[in-house]
Order: structure tokens, then sequence, then C-alpha cells
């Protein structure tokens, strides 16, 4: 004698494709060891990817032209200029710290990548969705931040800070200072730069919304010149005024982004 089928034995018609919904919406779980052996493969892969941007640079007629270009904002605005070297490994640790600057820059794209898929697993399919225009777009930012930096901050920062008081003292600072001042602020305005992008992942992601992000625009534009003012190691006001400025302006970009991506049944 067989039973009939209970509720029990046979899910009902329908559950099967609405459990497999619920786990593309919530995705899966990692225990802690998973998260830690993740964390651990996706750091690999970034410092593989920097190790081999710096092998980029090594090579001296490559290293020697990223440093004769790095020169050039403050050639264009004091005739003359020259910089110099003054302890034995001077020169030794700025060639270093341009293959790294280097492998950095050209490793951001896998950088980037690999932090937005740590935890992949328990990503969400949307998430996953936007792993690869949010990486793409950080990239091209960052990139855009370095040429302006270098284009329009750095030859308005070293005229000013160059030519003021050259008739009493001729500028020819230090190799090692002036490499550490110019990689220092290309690096800040291409993190500067990726701000919009940010944003507009955390409004997609509902981390944050546009909203609240234009109510604290007064906070934000304070905050910029902290900012501003800490990352920047010089204290005349021009140099601060030119990270702080497009801080402040890619800011409401940023406000712009998270409104045209909100989710639309948030505003419903």
């Amino acid at each position: 004698m067989t039973s009939a089928p209970t509720d029990e034995q046979t899910p009902p018609e329908g559950a099967e494709e609405a459990h497999d919904d619920v786990e593309e919406r919530d995705g899966g779980e990692m225990t802690l060891l998973g998260h830690l052996l993740e964390l651990r493969s996706r750091v690999t892969w970034m410092a593989g990817a920097i190790i081999v941007g710096m092998c980029i640079f090594f090579p001296p007629p490559i290293n020697f032209a990223v440093w004769d270009f790095l020169l050039e904002p403050a050639r264009s605005r004091i005739d003359n200029f020259g910089a110099q070297a003054i302890e034995p490994l001077e020169n030794l640790g700025v060639y270093f710290r341009i293959a790294l600057a280097g492998g950095l820059a050209v490793s951001l794209p896998l950088v980037g990548y690999q932090t937005l898929r740590v935890g992949q697993p328990a990503q969400t399919q949307q998430e996953k969705r936007w792993i690869y225009p949010i990486a793409g777009g950080a990239s091209l930012a960052f990139v855009a931040g370095m040429a302006f930096c270098y284009f329009v901050v750095l030859p308005a920062a070293y005229g000013f800070l160059f030519q003021f008081g050259s008739d009493l003292a001729s500028p020819n600072p230090r190799i090692s200072s002036y490499m550490g001042l110019t990689l220092r602020l290309i690096v800040i305005l291409g993190f500067v730069f990726e701000m919009p992008i940010l944003i507009m992942g955390l409004a997609r992601m509902r981390v944050v919304h546009w909203r609240k992000l234009l109510g604290w625009w007064r906070i934000a534009i304070i905050g910029a010149f902290v900012v501003s003012a800490i990352a920047t190691p010089t204290i005349d006001p021009v140099t601060q005024s030119l990270v702080a400025g497009p801080m402040i302006l890619l800011y409401g970009l940023g406000i712009v982004l998270a409104w045209i991506v909100r989710p639309r049944a948030a505003e419903e």
C-alpha cells in the first residue's frame, strides 16, 4: 500500500524557483577560515601584480625617463632648475621610489578588482555585476587624477613655492624631497578622483543615500580642507586649495552619480 505524497515530501510548485531567486539575491555564506584563505589569495595576487609592475620600471632607461618626466613641472616654471643629491644613496632611493610608485599605478586595475572580489561567495549577484564597472571606472579616475596633478597642480604649486623668495635664495631642492612631494601629490590626487566612483558604488549598494550626502555639503567642504592640510606636507594655501578644490567638486559629482544609480524602489 502506497501512501500519497505529503507536503513535506513534495515541495509546492514554484518553491524551487523561489529558493533559487533567494540564493541569487542573498549570495552564499563563508566561514571565518574561508574568508582568511580567500583574503590571503587576494593579497597574493595584489602583491604579485605590484611586483610585476615594478619590474616594468626597473630598467634604467624607463626609470630615468620617468624621473626626467617628473622634473618637468618645476623646469617649466623655474629657469635653470636643478635638484641635488646630498647623501650617497639618495639617487638610489629615488630610483626605487619611482619603481614602486610606477608598479602601484600599473597594477591598480587588478588591485582594485581583487579588493572588490573579497568575500566573493557571500556577494549578491547585483554586487558581482557592479564589480567590473566600478573597478574600471576607479582605474580611469585614478589616471585622470594623476594627469590633473601633473599638468595643473604641480606647475602651479612649484611656481609659487620656488618663486617665493627666490631673489634671496635660489631654489635648489634635494632630489629626494622633490620626488617625495611630487609622488605624494600625484598619488593623493589619483585617489581623490576616485571619490565619485566610490560614492556611486556605495549608493548603488544602499550604503549611503544622495539626500544624506547633499545635506552634508558643509561638512564636506570643511573636511576637504582638513584632509588637504593633513595630506599635503606643505603649509602654503595654494597647494592646499589645489587639492581641496577638486575634492569638493568631485564630492558634488559623486552626489549626482548617486542620484543617477539610486534604487528606484527606495524613491517610491
